[in-house]
């Protein structure tokens, strides 16, 4: 029986060029997403693995893309992370898979319909 062969393990001067984000960055998350927790090499080193560096990807996607702050940012992968098929989904993949947001109420649109009046009125000041 043969031996599967071991996970690629990256350092954290890869993962930040893979990620594009400081060290610093990548540490302060793992002190606020539970799910990322690198293991650490004898001498201290942190070691991540591919799923790690999906994680990671998705949270700058939901950071820095999608405008979630930590908290939000920490609710909505967990959310993921706990579904069946917890894959990291990143770039359009994830907005094919997100779902439609909920349908403007009536007080919704009211409103943005005082405000799209009030836009046009400074508009019109403006114009003057």
């Amino acid at each position: 029986m043969a031996d599967a062969p071991e996970p690629r393990l990256y350092k954290i001067g890869e993962v930040c060029r893979l990620a594009d984000v400081q060290p610093y960055v990548l540490r302060y998350w793992e002190t606020e997403f539970p799910s990322l927790a690198p293991n650490k090499s004898g001498g201290g080193q942190r070691l991540y693995t591919q799923r790690e560096i999906d994680i990671i990807l998705r949270m700058k996607q939901l950071l820095y893309s999608e405008g979630f702050t930590i908290a939000g940012a920490k609710k909505k992968l967990e959310a993921e992370l706990a579904e069946p098929q917890a894959v990291a989904v990143t770039g359009s993949a994830a907005a094919a898979a997100a779902p439609a947001p909920p349908a403007a109420t009536d007080d919704t649109r009211k409103a943005l319909a005082e405000v799209k009046r009030d836009l046009s009125a400074i508009l019109k000041l403006l114009a003057e």
